[in-house]
């Protein structure tokens, strides 16, 4: 089960390298074999699946995100973990609240993303 101590420092950190716009940072929470679903990835990527598998697409697509978004800044809600999950409830510079349900190994490290928005 993951901890209250890890989780708050996984997000705290996940927060603070996305809004210094950090890609290494970013990235170092994410395992090599990650798997990340978002709509935001179907605009950006042009993917009606909105499925980017493995660190280094990943990669890219943040890359390309913080491209298309540069003033991109997140501020966090809300955490809610559980055994080895989490969920970032978070608004985004634009006021746009997003829900990203995260699975956790045993590394520390991100395996999947599911990521949700308001609008």
């Amino acid at each position: 089960m993951l901890s209250e101590a890890l989780v708050r420092k996984l997000a705290e950190h996940w927060v603070q390298a996305w809004n210094s716009h950090d890609l290494d940072e970013i990235m170092s929470h994410y395992d090599e074999d990650v798997v990340l679903l978002s709509p935001i990835a179907v605009t950006i990527l042009g993917d009606p699946s909105g499925t980017v598998r493995g660190k280094s697409a990943v990669r890219s697509y943040f890359e390309k995100g913080l491209s298309t978004y540069p003033n991109l800044e997140f501020q966090l809600i809300e955490i809610m973990w559980g055994i080895s999950s989490i969920v970032l409830h978070y608004m985004n510079q634009n006021g746009i609240k997003a829900g990203e349900y995260m699975e956790i190994n045993s590394d520390g490290h991100i395996t999947k993303v599911v990521a949700n928005y308001n609008s």
